[in-house]
């Protein structure tokens, strides 16, 4: 039998396949090399096809890097806790984003130092960039207690309600590494919650 007439042609992927795949692969290629070693003829080979592929979807390894970021984000949509208790319901995003955000965390601080420098922008520019203008899992918590009557809302700025997530994003910035249990119970009960309640 002619080896032509046993081995199926490949398929040919199209559309948000495509685009997953593609992305999925600039992903890895972020976590195994960084920016600095991040090209399109990797991500191109790594995803199995063609420059002009990527270049018709992104121009530039910049723009691809922020859609790959993207990508990675918003694949994995968390739950958001509602157990009826603002201290039970904080404690238990933090607790998520602690076990399924810290490779996250790594790659924006150490990943992509020279994305910052070429393009002059920081890590909380991805952020807005990524988040725009969605609810966030801490803003919807937040008015779940409101309207339970546990939060006095004359007390709450944006400042004030994003605080739990900014205290232990800097904790995962610092160590590079998951934050103790006791630390984001920490964080909750003895400085979030006496400044809201």
């Amino acid at each position: 039998m002619d080896l032509e007439e046993t081995t199926a042609p490949a398929r040919r992927r199209r559309g948000q396949e495509l685009e997953d795949a593609i992305l999925g692969a600039a992903w890895d290629a972020l976590i195994e090399g960084g920016y600095a070693a991040f090209t399109i003829d990797a991500v191109a080979e790594r995803a199995g096809t063609s420059r002009p592929v990527l270049y018709r979807r992104w121009k530039t390894r910049e723009d691809l890097v922020l859609a790959a970021i993207g990508h990675h984000v918003t694949r994995d949509v968390r739950p958001i806790p509602d157990t009826g208790s603002l201290r039970d319901d904080v404690i238990a995003v933090l607790l998520d984003a602690n076990e399924t955000r810290i490779a996250m965390a790594a790659i924006i601080v150490g990943q992509l130092g020279t994305y910052y420098q070429e393009t002059g922008t920081t890590p909380a520019d991805i952020r807005r960039q990524i988040i725009g203008e969605r609810t966030t899992l801490i803003e919807t918590i937040v008015r779940r207690a409101v309207e339970r009557g546990e939060i006095d809302p004359a007390r709450l700025t944006p400042r004030i309600a994003g605080l739990p997530f900014d205290l232990v994003r800097h904790e995962v910035m610092m160590t590079l590494g998951p934050v103790p249990k006791d630390t984001i119970v920490e964080i909750v009960d003895d400085i979030f919650l006496p400044l809201v309640t």
